[in-house]
């Protein structure tokens, strides 16, 4: 098998923890083979954190000579046949075998790294009391647990944009099928548990060990740390729950999710819109009121607290938008209407209404329609501005009152990715004017170039790093040949281990962060399948024909 150890794995000086009996110690990586047999081999799996900051073999053939890094098939955490053709058709096809090699190692990378817990529920278990009606049917069923690589929880928006790029092929794979399946289950219970929450521990039904941030958060509403890692309540994470269910329907046609715990998870999702809809003070008596969310964490990066003692700034009333804490990247908003979570939850919600209309649930929809129309209308009233140089365009955050933020952060949802969201056509002139600022270094503040590397970054990181994550995104938002080879040849050039980073420094293409992020490595892989759809003579090899899933 390409790239497989076969029955041995390699270990070193690097991985002796790993070792079991006392055989020789190589002093470099790779030097020596100690043969293990089935059980010793799941144990003697090294930490992919640790295995995927170094090159191994076969390279490519292409002159960056790029490693193979899945890791040995007895050490991934999920197998399906169809992926792996997926990854056979696709790669024969490519022109640059160093392209190949990336997306051979990075349209499997969720699943051969990520999938920590997985269950079909079939195996019967001793049902604990329920102490509520509230608490019937929780952790019933199927379940997945979808980690985001180098940190052992799962954010809802990490875990729906990893798991995307396998949705074609739930409908051809039961595998699949029951992976997406129950990792809509699995959201759906931490949405009820927490839904101002973004990244759960593992599910109590797991076995699986918590583990803490490392962070004494005041939050409120108050939450519990055995069910949660972190509290950042982010717009977009509830939009990605809902978009997980989505793109489950689109591609099998199934509503097996929609369980009674969904739509005690849609409801919770529901109170919260009408929570963060609220505006600072009172319209009729202009009396100040707490917001129902407060965060409050102590540190010296202002990016990760709330202002106003964990309030935040004050918005307006009257506008259809909804707030939101903190933003994609988990730093916290400066205005707290953030328009791209706004414009994808205005999408999900739509695409749900749809999908409870044909289930019959018609007074839902209507609700739920309702909400999406109100959002809709907010952002194209409120977060529209006029720019001196490029007309009008769309505000990265408004608070109502007539202030707005001029940026894009590479992490999605976005600005760039409107038209990829489904909330606009990517030919709109609005968004036309707005791609055109975002772009530029001169109206993007984190629009970053340097000498080896360019594209958008964020304050997460800081000022000298953009992310590969945003060259992608521009790729699939772009029509141009010539933009859309340089944006992959930029990608291509900072993976040097073989995989996506999360942010690459713009002068010292070698010097990145997290070199296990399953996120990014499903964007490529997502980039990729929209090439080889809408222009393969890019990527493959003549006769250069369409490709889908």
């Amino acid at each position: 098998m390409t790239g497989s150890i076969g029955s041995s794995l390699l270990v070193a000086g690097l991985y002796s923890t790993f070792v079991l009996g006392s055989g020789p110690q190589p002093h470099a990586y790779g030097q020596e083979q100690i043969p293990l047999n089935d059980f010793q081999y799941q144990e003697a799996c090294p930490d992919y954190t640790q295995y995927s900051a170094y090159p191994h073999r076969p390279l490519s053939d292409g002159p960056l000579a790029l490693p193979f890094q899945r890791p040995d098939p007895r050490c991934r955490t999920f197998h399906s046949d169809a992926i792996e053709q997926v990854i056979q058709d696709v790669t024969s096809r490519m022109k640059d075998p160093d392209l190949a090699r990336l997306f051979e190692n990075a349209f499997p990378s969720t699943t051969d790294t990520t999938v920590k817990f997985h269950t079909t529920g079939s195996q019967p278990t001793k049902k604990k009391p329920k102490r509520h009606a509230y608490d019937e049917g929780k952790w019933e069923g199927t379940h997945s647990f979808i980690i985001t690589g180098d940190i052992i929880a799962e954010w809802l928006r990490d875990s729906t944009n990893q798991l995307s790029p396998y949705q074609p092929l739930a409908k051809k794979d039961p595998a699949v099928y029951n992976l997406i399946l129950g990792a809509i289950n699995t959201q759906s219970e931490y949405v009820i548990e927490s839904p101002y929450c973004n990244a759960f521990q593992p599910p109590p039904i797991s076995g699986l060990p918590v583990s803490h941030n490392g962070q004494d958060d005041v939050v409120h509403p108050v939450y519990e740390p055995s069910s949660v890692f972190e509290c950042k309540y982010e717009l977009d994470s509830l939009a990605h729950f809902l978009a997980l269910g989505n793109d489950f329907n689109d591609h099998t046609g199934s509503k097996e999710f929609l369980t009674p715990r969904w739509y005690l998870a849609l409801e919770t999702l529901l109170n919260v819109l009408e929570q963060q809809s609220m505006s600072t003070f009172d319209p009729e008596t202009g009396r100040y009121r707490r917001n129902e969310y407060t965060f409050n964490r102590n540190t010296n990066t202002g990016t990760e607290t709330l202002s106003l003692k964990g309030v935040g700034n004050p918005l307006n009333n009257g506008t259809g938008l909804v707030r939101s804490a903190f933003r994609p990247s988990d730093d916290a908003t400066i205005l707290g209407f953030f328009i791209p979570a706004n414009a994808m939850m205005a999408v999900e919600l739509k695409r749900t209404a749809a999908i409870l209309q044909d289930a019959g649930k018609n007074v839902l929809a209507q609700t739920v329609e309702s909400w999406s129309q109100t959002i809709t209308n907010g952002v194209w009233e409120h977060g529209i501005v006029r720019h001196s140089t490029f007309g009008n365009v769309f505000a990265y955050e408004v608070d109502g009152y007539g202030s707005s933020i001029l940026m894009d952060d590479a992490n999605y949802p976005s600005l760039l990715a409107l038209p990829l969201m489904g909330f606009l056509s990517p030919d709109d002139k609005t968004y036309q004017n707005t791609r055109r600022m975002l772009l530029s270094k001169s109206s993007n503040p984190y629009y970053l170039t340097g000498r080896e590397f360019q594209g958008i970054g964020g304050p997460h990181i800081g000022l000298s790093n953009a992310w590969p994550m945003s060259l992608l995104i521009q790729a699939q938002t772009s029509n141009d040949d010539e933009e859309i080879t340089e944006c992959l040849k930029l990608v291509l050039k900072s993976s040097k281990l073989g995989l996506i980073h999360e942010s690459v420094d713009v002068n010292l293409i070698h010097s990145y962060t997290r070199s296990w992020f399953a996120w990014a490595n499903g964007v490529f892989a997502e980039t990729i399948l929209d090439i080889a759809k809408r222009k393969p003579h890019l990527i493959f090899k003549e006769p250069a024909t369409p490709y889908e899933i």
